[in-house]
C-alpha cells in the first residue's frame, strides 16, 4: 500500500493572510485516460476510471518571492510517473517518481511578488494515466509604489478620524486600502506619523488591523513636543491600521502617506552603504549655508552613487541642525508643488532626524522646503532606492520564524535595559553588532532590514550611525571579528534624557549583520523593533 501524506505535510489550509504554508489535497486530483497510442501497458489493469492515483501538493514560502513544493504520488502505481511542476511563470520543473512515493522540497524562485498557480502533472504511461492537482501560491513579498504626499490622518482637522484627541492607552482606526488611491490589495504602507500636542509623555504604535497590539513602538514623546517618525506597518486584511496612543495623556495624530507595498507593484528595492548626499554646513550637494525660511532648494538623486535614471522613489534619513525657529520640513518630487504634509518637525536649536521614503520627479530629483521663517541647516543621507530594476521585494513575514505571518509581524528584537546582570549598554564610541537571524544568511542573504530603533536612557548630546558589517555573528561569537570602519553619517540625534526613534533602513553586511554606533561621549541604551526586510529571493 503506498504511503500516505507525511507528516511534515501541512494539513490546514492556507492562511488567512494569503502567506506561509499552501496545500492541495488529494481529492483535489483530476484523472484523464492517456490515447492508447501513449499507454505503453495495454494489458495493464489501471485505467482513469479504475487508478486510485492522487497528487496530494503541499508548498512552503522559502523567501519573498521563493516557493518549495513537495507532493506524494499518493496510490500510484508502482511505476515510473513523468513527473511536470508548472510553476505559473511560463516555467517547469521534470522529474521522474514512482507511484506511492515522495518528493520533497523542489524550490522556485519567481522573476516578481505575485499570485500564481502551481500545476503538478504526474503522468504512469504504463496504465494510460494522467493526474493533475493545482496549488494556487501567494508570495510573502510585495513590490513598492510611490505616492505623493498625502495626509490621511490629521485628529486636529478631523481627517481620517474624529476631530478630537486620542485618548490615554487608546488606538484609533485608519483606512489605508481604497483612501487616497491606495489600492485594495495593498499590503504594507508607508506613512509619517507625527505625535502633537501631547501634555505628557508617551508612544504611539502602530500595527495593522486585527492583530494583536505588539510590544513595539514608533514615535516617542514628551510634553510639549512634536515629534515624527516614518513607519511602515502591515495593513490588516479589512485595509485598515492602527494607531495606538501609549501615553499618560491624550495626544493630536497626523499621518501623511508616501507610498505602499503592493504585490502588483512595479519597484523593487536596492539598498545602499550611507552615502551623504546634503549637508548645506558644507556646501555639499546644495549651496553652503542655511537654507532660509520658506525657502526651498533642490537635490539631483539619480546619476549618484549608482542610483540609475528611472528610479521611482529614494530612501533618505533627513536631519535638521541648528534651526532659528520652530519649523519643518517638507520632502516632495521635483516638477510639483509642495504638499500641504511635513517630513520632519524642529524646535530652535535641536537637531533632529527621520527617516524620508519620496518619490523622485521626473527629473531625477527631489526637492527640500524650509517650512519655518528662519533658516537651519540640512543633512540628507540617502541609504537605498526603489525602480523597476531593484528586485529585493519587502515582506513582513520573518523568515525563518513562524510560517503563519498571523504570528509574525512587529515584534521587539533587543532591549538593552535589563535588569543587572542582563543590562548592556552600548559604550561611549562604542558600537554594536546585530544580527537578526532571520533563515539562512548566507545562502539567501537580505538586502536590508526594517526596524525601528530608539536610543534611550541618554545623559549627553550624541548620534547614532547604522551601517552593515562584514563579519559573520560566528565571528564575534568565537573572537575573530575585525573592526569595521566608523561611519560618517547619521540615523538619529538625541539630547540628554530624551527617548528618540527612527525608522531606519539598515544594508546588511554579507552575512545578515549591521552595526549600531554609539556617536557620542556617554554610554546609551538601544531598542530594536523589527517591522520587515528586502529580500532579492
Amino acid at each position: 500500500m503506498a504511503a500516505p501524506p507525511p507528516e511534515s505535510a501541512p494539513d490546514e489550509s492556507a492562511p488567512a493572510d494569503g502567506v506561509g504554508t499552501f496545500r492541495s489535497p488529494g481529492e483535489n486530483t483530476v484523472r484523464t485516460a492517456l490515447p492508447s497510442s501513449t499507454a505503453k501497458g495495454g494489458s495493464a489493469s489501471a485505467s482513469a476510471d479504475t487508478s486510485n492515483l492522487e497528487l496530494y501538493i503541499w508548498g512552503q514560502a522559502r523567501t519573498a518571492r521563493s516557493i518549495s513544493v513537495g507532493f506524494n504520488l499518493y496510490q500510484g502505481a508502482r511505476v515510473p510517473h513523468e513527473v511536470v511542476i508548472a510553476w505559473g511563470d511560463g516555467t517547469t520543473h521534470t522529474a521522474t517518481v514512482n507511484g506511492g512515493e515522495i518528493l520533497y522540497d523542489v524550490r522556485h524562485t519567481y522573476p516578481r511578488p505575485g499570485e500564481y498557480t502551481v500545476t503538478v502533472t504526474a503522468t504512469d504511461t504504463v496504465n494510460g494515466v494522467q493526474a493533475v492537482n493545482r496549488l494556487p501560491f501567494t508570495t510573502p513579498g510585495s513590490f513598492f509604489a510611490p505616492h505623493a504626499p498625502t495626509r490621511l490622518l490629521d485628529t486636529r482637522a478631523g481627517i481620517g478620524a474624529s476631530r478630537a484627541k486620542i485618548g490615554a492607552y487608546t488606538p484609533v482606526r485608519l483606512k489605508i486600502a481604497g483612501n487616497a488611491q491606495v489600492p485594495a490589495g495593498v499590503t504594507a504602507v508607508v506613512l509619517n506619523v507625527t505625535a502633537t500636542n501631547a501634555t505628557a509623555g508617551g508612544h504611539v504604535s502602530v500595527y495593522p488591523s486585527g492583530r494583536e497590539r505588539p510590544k513595539t513602538s514608533n514615535v516617542n514623546y514628551t510634553a510639549g513636543q512634536t515629534v515624527p517618525n516614518q513607519v511602515i506597518v502591515p495593513v490588516g486584511k479589512d485595509g485598515y491600521i492602527e494607531l495606538y496612543n501609549g501615553g499618560w495623556n491624550a495626544v493630536d495624530l497626523i499621518a501623511d502617506v508616501t507610498g505602499y507595498f503592493d504585490r502588483a507593484a512595479a519597484d523593487g528595492y536596492t539598498s545602499l552603504n550611507p552615502v551623504r548626499f546634503v549637508d548645506t554646513r558644507e556646501g555639499l550637494g546644495a549651496a553652503r549655508g542655511q537654507v532660509a525660511g520658506q525657502g526651498t532648494f533642490g537635490v539631483q538623486i539619480t546619476g549618484r552613487s549608482g542610483i540609475p535614471a528611472g528610479a521611482s522613489a529614494v530612501a533618505l534619513n533627513v536631519t535638521v541642525t541648528n534651526p532659528k525657529q520652530a519649523g519643518h520640513l517638507t520632502v516632495f518630487p521635483s516638477g510639483q508643488a509642495a504638499p500641504s504634509t511635513s517630513s520632519l518637525n524642529f524646535t530652535p536649536g535641536q537637531t533632529v532626524a527621520n527617516s524620508v521614503i519620496v518619490p523622485v520627479g521626473a527629473d531625477g530629483r527631489i526637492n527640500v522646503r524650509n517650512g519655518a521663517w528662519a533658516g537651519t541647516d540640512v543633512i540628507i543621507d540617502v541609504v537605498g532606492y526603489y525602480g523597476a530594476g531593484s528586485k529585493a521585494a519587502f515582506a513582513t513575514w520573518r523568515r525563518g520564524f513562524p510560517a503563519d505571518p498571523a504570528e509574525g509581524g512587529p515584534f521587539r528584537h533587543i532591549d538593552t535595559r535589563g535588569l543587572p546582570p542582563n543590562s548592556w549598554p552600548c559604550l561611549a564610541g562604542g558600537y554594536y553588532a546585530l544580527h537578526l537571524n532571520s533563515g539562512n544568511r548566507d545562502e539567501f542573504p537580505i538586502e536590508a532590514y526594517v526596524t525601528n530603533l530608539t536610543v534611550t536612557t541618554t545623559t549627553g548630546a550624541g548620534h547614532l550611525s547604522v551601517a552593515p558589517d562584514p563579519n559573520s555573528a560566528h565571528a564575534y561569537q568565537y573572537g575573530y571579528a575585525v573592526k569595521p570602519p566608523r561611519p560618517t553619517t547619521s540615523a538619529l540625534n538625541w539630547t540628554a534624557g530624551k527617548d528618540v526613534s527612527n525608522l531606519v533602513q539598515a544594508k546588511t553586511g554579507p552575512h545578515g549583520v549591521i552595526d549600531m554606533w554609539n556617536q557620542s561621549t556617554r554610554e546609551v541604551h538601544y531598542i530594536v523593533d523589527w517591522f520587515g526586510e528586502y529580500d532579492a529571493y
